[in-house]
């Protein structure tokens, strides 16, 4: 975890963007001592976010599991969820 003063953005937005990018991870900002903003690559944010939407679905499907309600079969889950890491791994979009 990277953290900086929120002047540092304007001083050395290019230092800080090659940051975001080599790292992957987010830079916290902060204003008078105190978090502020989280600047990250569009990339990672990107990936981030597809990663998160997976977790969601995983998490309705493993509350379905439990309730006794039927889906799909376990074949149709894996070529589903292969599509979703492929996605969330080379930016591609996939029909779900």
């Amino acid at each position: 975890m990277q953290i900086k003063p929120s002047a540092s953005i304007r001083q050395n937005y290019n230092e800080i963007a090659a940051l975001c990018k080599s790292s992957g991870e987010p830079v916290y900002l902060t204003k008078n001592g105190e978090g502020d903003l989280v600047v990250m690559d569009i990339k990672a944010f990107v990936c981030r976010e597809k990663m998160l939407k997976l977790r969601e679905e995983l998490l309705a499907v493993e509350e379905d599991r439990l309730a006794g309600r039927t889906g799909v079969t376990p074949d149709e889950l894996d070529k589903h969820l292969e599509g979703i890491i492929d996605e969330a791994e080379h930016g591609k979009e996939t029909s779900i």
